[in-house]
C-alpha cells in the first residue's frame, strides 16, 4: 500500500466509542475525524468527556486527527456570535484530542452573490482565532453552501489562504459539479481527500463505483504528495436485509446488514484504489 494513512468517522460504525473503537480496529483505521460519540454532535462534547475519548483513543493506539464539525453549517443571515462560541469550544477540543486539522463549511442561503463579503469576512475571523494554536480550518465542498462547487472553493481559498481545502467527489457529484474539472482545479490547494463516491442520481456508492473518478483523483492525490484520507461511508443500510428474497437483495446494490459492514465495505473499496 502506498504511503497513506486512513482515518473514518467512525460514528457511521456505531453509536457508541465502544463500538467506534472496536470498528476502526477491525478494519485497520488509525485515525477518527470525530463527529459524534455516544448520540452526542462534538460541538456539544463536554471538556471532561473529551478527556475521557482522548484516553480511550491512546489506550487502543489510535488517535482523533480531526475535528469533523458543524462550523459554517448555518444560514449566513442567522446570528454568528452563539456560533463562533461553539467555534471556539471545539478548537478547545482539538487541542484536547491532539486533532491538527478542523473539518468546516461556508453557510447556507448564498444563492445571491451578494452574501459573498460576509462568508470571507466568517471564514477570516475564524482563521484568526485559530491562528497559531496548530490546528488548520479546512473547508469541505457540500450542497447547498458557498463553497457547493469548484469555482467558489478556489474563491475561498484565494481570499482565506490560510485555510485548507477538502475535496469531497460525492458532494461534487450530487451538486452536478464534474470531479475531475474541480480536481484540475483546485488540485494545488487539497489539503485532505474524503473518500465517498456517488452516482448522478445521488445515490452514495462504495468508492471507485461512482461517477466521482475517485481512482484516478486518489491516485494524483498520492502522486502529489497527499498522506492522509477519511473514509466517510454514508452507505444504506437496511434493516430488514436478511428478511428480503434473493432477487430483491439482488436489486439492492451496496445496500448492507449493518453499519459496521457498510464501514467495511467503505474501507475496503477505498483500499482497493490505493493499491
Amino acid at each position: 500500500m502506498m504511503n497513506i494513512t486512513i482515518n473514518a468517522f467512525a460514528d457511521e460504525a456505531g453509536k457508541s466509542l465502544a463500538e467506534q473503537i472496536e470498528t476502526m480496529k477491525a478494519n485497520g483505521v488509525s485515525g477518527m475525524e470525530i463527529r459524534g460519540v455516544d448520540g452526542e454532535n462534538v460541538s456539544k462534547i463536554s471538556v471532561a468527556k473529551a478527556k475521557e475519548i482522548k484516553k480511550a483513543m491512546d489506550d487502543n493506539g489510535l488517535r482523533v486527527w480531526s475535528i469533523g464539525s458543524p462550523t459554517g453549517k448555518i444560514k449566513i443571515t442567522d446570528p454568528f456570535e452563539p456560533h463562533f462560541d461553539e467555534f471556539k469550544h471545539m478548537l478547545e477540543l482539538a487541542h484536547i484530542f491532539g486533532a491538527d486539522r478542523y473539518r468546516l463549511f461556508s453557510f447556507y442561503g448564498c444563492e445571491d452573490a451578494g452574501c459573498r463579503d460576509e462568508v470571507m469576512e466568517n471564514l477570516n475571523r475564524l482563521c484568526d482565532a485559530a491562528q497559531g494554536s496548530g490546528v488548520l480550518l479546512c473547508h469541505e465542498n457540500e450542497k447547498d453552501i458557498y463553497g457547493e462547487k469548484a469555482p467558489q472553493c478556489l474563491d475561498i481559498v484565494r481570499c482565506v489562504p490560510r485555510m485548507g481545502v477538502i475535496f469531497d467527489p460525492a458532494n461534487y457529484v450530487q451538486s452536478g459539479q464534474d470531479t475531475l474539472e474541480a480536481w484540475n482545479m483546485l488540485a494545488p490547494y487539497v489539503t485532505y481527500m474524503h473518500i465517498k463516491d456517488a452516482l448522478p442520481d445521488g445515490r452514495v456508492v462504495p468508492a471507485g463505483k461512482g461517477a466521482g473518478n475517485l481512482e484516478y483523483i486518489l491516485k494524483e492525490y498520492i502522486k502529489a504528495g497527499g498522506t492522509q484520507i477519511t473514509i466517510e461511508p454514508h452507505l444504506t443500510v437496511f434493516d430488514g436485509f436478511e428478511a428480503l428474497e434473493t432477487d430483491k437483495v439482488t436489486k439492492m446494490d451496496y445496500t448492507y446488514k449493518s453499519k459496521k459492514e457498510a464501514f467495511a465495505a467503505a474501507v475496503a473499496a477505498a483500499r482497493a484504489l490505493i493499491g
